[in-house]
């Protein structure tokens, strides 16, 4: 990412972000800060509510609407694919939810809640963009300028109560696949086939692999691409990884939709 003979490549990131009334912002020097690969753990994921309170005793507005979407669309119009862009379908989910939330003494549901919740939509508050917006510039006009010292690294803001802002500096991960040094560690089940560990890759958080190739130091695991070499390391895919690997031995991992490699320390559990 960053030629040391040439400091013109050092070419600094400033991000950020708004969640309704929730904001960030930071600055990124790429292989010297924290990476937003380092900082994606940060970020809590989105609560799921279970499909038992959906499916028989909704609280919320929201849940009206999962139930319409997840249970009645399968129940009534299962022959039908959902399109979150037709206005039909939206209004169908929406009459169906104001109903099952009339039955339960519910009130809130509405058009736009339904676009909202089926669609995944998250409101944007012109605010929380305008302080986050403002904050960014401010770091690109330091970093340009030298008249103050920039963000070090990452900075907050939270306006549902009041204003509140909290800078900190977010670590740099030793072993993270894209700025770090070290392989990360995975814990992985011996008797495990390469193939199922291949498939875990797209469901891992620290992975998100849709179509990985593997190899060792010494060997390829399982290679995609080309066809011919595919065909040669496909047998490998039904063998227990305690037959193909050593336990905390480092892999290699590639994927085409990613330009880095990533690399796994694999632990026999």
């Amino acid at each position: 990412m960053v030629d040391e003979d040439d400091p013109s490549s050092l070419k600094p990131l400033v991000d950020g972000g708004t969640e309704g009334f929730k904001g960030q912002a930071r600055v990124i020097l790429p292989s010297i800060s924290s990476c937003i690969e380092c900082q994606l753990d940060m970020h809590a994921p989105r609560a799921a509510v279970p499909l038992c309170t959906i499916a028989t005793i909704p609280r919320q507005p929201q849940h009206c609407i999962e139930w319409a979407h997840q249970i009645a669309w399968q129940e009534k119009r299962k022959d039908d694919t959902f399109d979150g862009d037709d206005l039909e379908h939206i209004s169908w989910i929406y009459n169906a939810a104001y109903e099952r939330a009339q039955h339960f003494n519910i009130h809130g549901v509405t058009f736009q809640m339904t676009q909202g919740v089926v669609k995944n939509i998250i409101p944007a508050i012109a605010s929380t963009n305008a302080v986050i917006a403002a904050s960014t510039t401010s770091e690109v006009l330091k970093i340009a300028t030298g008249c103050n010292p920039f963000l070090t690294n990452y900075m907050m803001y939270a306006g549902e109560e009041g204003v509140y802002t909290y800078t900190f500096e977010a670590e740099k991960k030793p072993d993270c696949p894209v700025c770090g040094e070290l392989a990360r560690k995975l814990n992985v089940d011996p008797n495990m086939t390469l193939g199922e560990f291949i498939d875990s890759l797209g469901e891992r958080a620290e992975a998100q692999l849709k179509k990985p190739s593997m190899r060792t130091e010494e060997k390829t695991l399982y290679q995609r691409f080309p066809p011919q070499l595919e065909e040669m390391t496909r047998p490998h895919l039904v063998k227990k990884l305690a037959d193909l690997i050593e336990d905390g031995e480092e892999v290699a991992v590639s994927d085409p939709a990613y330009t880095t490699t990533f690399r796994f320390r694999l632990h026999f559990k």
